[in-house]
């Protein structure tokens, strides 16, 4: 997979140093190359006993998907989408599924704690705090993971694939996406309430905090 995340980036990287080349011609490009490259993953995938549901569009082209969507960016050319995978191993199916979905939530929410301990960061300095007040501010940041998994609600995987492990067990890998800006909203929204209960902040050094000035 990182080899054609690595090709892809190659891709977008010429297309800037060579301005003339249209972006329709630089998509048709990169999709090319993530089709070629997703077919030799599949294949490999496969000899490795993994596989798609019933009626799932074909593994290569769910790879292709995939890998498209992990550089997608946008009007800004940040991000679009943070991705996360999950895995497990249960006696069924659905079992495996079920937990792997929860493994790669809260990695999700682990990511985005880690974007909202960076902004937060950078605007408490600005927000008149006490040492004791920026001190709390982050140890709830550092604890807001599964509050922010939680808020997340149920993902939806861009891909599952099962395998079958042993005589009576499944293993289920999962990727989830989510995009970036909305995640963001979504964390600063539960930790701004975290905040204001446990911290009982004024509006004033919230607003501060979560980088809106007035």
């Amino acid at each position: 997979m990182k080899k054609l995340i690595v090709i892809i980036l190659s891709c977008l990287i010429t297309g800037i140093a060579y301005p003339q080349q249209t972006q329709k011609d630089l998509r048709k490009d990169l999709k090319e190359k993530a089709m070629k490259e997703a077919r030799k993953e599949a294949k490999k995938m496969e000899k490795d006993g993994w596989g798609v549901a019933p009626g799932s569009l074909p593994l290569s082209k769910i790879l292709e998907n995939t890998w498209m969507k992990q550089v997608m960016v946008d009007d800004n050319n940040n991000v679009k989408y943070i991705y996360a995978d999950g895995n497990a191993v249960a006696e069924t199916k659905s079992a495996a599924e079920m937990q792997a979905i929860e493994l790669g939530k809260l990695q999700l929410a682990g990511l985005i704690q880690t974007n909202m301990s960076s902004l937060i960061s950078a605007n408490v300095g600005n927000s008149q705090l006490t040492t004791q007040e920026a001190a709390s501010v982050t140890e709830v940041i550092q604890s807001a993971k599964n509050i922010i998994a939680m808020e997340l609600g149920y993902v939806d995987p861009s891909f599952k694939l099962f395998r079958s492990v042993g005589k009576d067990r499944v293993e289920v890998q999962v990727r989830l996406f989510y995009d970036t800006k909305q995640s963001l909203e979504i964390a600063k929204k539960a930790v701004r309430q975290e905040l204001k209960d446990k911290l009982k902040l004024n509006e004033d050094k919230l607003e501060k905090i979560m980088g809106i000035n007035k």
